[in-house]
């Protein structure tokens, strides 16, 4: 097929007789339905959607697409990512929520029948999760969560019948799994669900009475809270993960860390500093072999990638530029995802201290990496670079950005 010939019909029985028309009421019809002003949809954008190759649009787009033409992207000759799950509109509350997947699938409803649980489980879903992390930093959150949900939800189910040793396991094992499906949703950019999963790893935390996932559970509640700018309660949750007696030193490197964005939102450089410093000279005494919560030992540059952020966060341009050379050069090629989001984070520092060039050039291949991966985190990162652009935004290097960003931007 040469075109999209079900979105065109679909555009047709809309009573909308071109592309310009179609793109003109399908962006009306979404700043009604979102309530955002800032919902666009080009006429260039629907022309490609009508061609050979029409790719996915965004899940906001197809949500508005849906409401406006009474089917999902699938269903008008898109081509669905793998792992796509239809979002929905709950017009009950009036407003737009978006899931990957039904957060109740976190747990098995009803009581269930007794069964034997063999302890050599725990070792079977311990095992996987160090392949899990991988995929994550190579695939992006869609591929995923569609996964270790039904996981969780098996654990879930044989920790209801397991005893002494094994269910302590398992709910250790379940926890960390909590914890991941909960990052693949920040990564998305629910914030929402990942709230809920973050609150399912505490609970299971705190049944498994083990002191060092209830220290890693609050911060990674704390990273929740740092994506929804509380400067305040990621302090408070970081520091209730020190009072913690006799945690691992990787819990404490990790509350330290995630502390100094806390102070990085509340605009105290010193206490970033003196933070990561910290977690700096404990990093070396990180040789427990506990499965989850090794992105200090397996991200290159980890603390300075922290401290990094934090310096943009401050709107120090020029030293989180410099911070950002240093990290890009040991970040892997395969940790395709991180390394786009730091580009991303790269190319506001560039722009922070005046080198807007420098900036448009990072930004083309971030571009790339944000379709690719899906990733929300790299949207919002490449959204906060659109800001501090916008002192050119009306100058050859402006129009060189908006041309770079057009694949992500459009229909965004």
């Amino acid at each position: 097929m040469s075109r999209n010939d079900a979105l065109r019909a679909a555009r047709l029985r809309a009573g909308w007789r071109s592309a310009d028309t179609a793109a003109a009421g399908l962006q009306a019809h979404g700043q009604q339905l979102l309530d955002d002003p800032h919902f666009t949809v080009s006429p260039r954008t629907w022309r490609r959607w009508e061609g050979p190759r029409p790719g996915c649009p965004s899940e906001e787009t197809a949500l508005v697409l849906h409401d406006a033409l009474g089917r999902w992207p699938e269903d008008l000759g898109f081509t669905a990512p793998p792992g796509w799950i239809r979002p929905e509109h709950h017009e009950e509350t009036g407003t737009r929520t978006a899931r990957l997947l039904d957060v109740t699938a976190a747990l098995v409803p009803g009581p269930l029948a007794p069964q034997q649980v063999d302890p050599a489980l725990v070792d079977y879903f311990q095992s996987q999760l160090e392949g899990h992390y991988r995929a994550d930093m190579l695939l992006g959150p869609h591929d995923l969560i569609g996964t270790l949900g039904p996981q969780h939800q098996l654990i879930d189910k044989l920790t209801r019948s397991a005893t002494g040793e094994t269910r302590r396991g398992l709910l250790r094992v379940g926890a960390a799994y909590a914890a991941l499906v909960g990052w693949l949703y920040q990564d998305a950019g629910d914030l929402s669900a990942a709230a809920f999963w973050r609150g399912v790893t505490q609970e299971t935390a705190l049944r498994a009475r083990d002191p060092h996932l209830i220290g890693y559970a609050m911060v990674n509640s704390a990273q929740v809270r740092t994506d929804l700018g509380d400067g305040a309660g990621v302090v408070d949750l970081c520091e209730a993960a020190l009072d913690g007696t006799g945690v691992v030193p990787k819990i404490r490197v990790m509350a330290m860390q995630q502390q100094a964005h806390g102070a990085s939102l509340l605009l105290d450089r010193a206490a970033v500093d003196r933070l990561i410093d910290g977690a700096d000279r404990l990093l070396p005494q990180v040789t427990d072999d506990l499965p989850w919560g090794n992105a200090c030992r397996r991200t290159p540059g980890y603390l300075e990638v922290q401290r990094a952020t934090c310096y943009g966060r401050l709107g120090l341009g020029a030293e989180a530029s410099a911070l950002w050379a240093q990290v890009l050069d040991v970040v892997p090629g395969t940790a395709r995802r991180d390394r786009g989001v730091y580009m991303a984070r790269h190319a506001t520092a560039a722009a922070a201290s005046r080198e807007p060039e420098q900036a448009v050039e990072i930004a083309r291949e971030v571009a790339t990496i944000a379709v690719e991966t899906g990733s929300a985190r790299m949207r919002r990162e490449l959204a906060t670079l659109e800001r501090v652009m916008r002192p050119w935004q009306d100058a050859p290097v402006g129009r060189a950005l908006a041309e770079a960003l057009a694949p992500v931007t459009e229909g965004s």
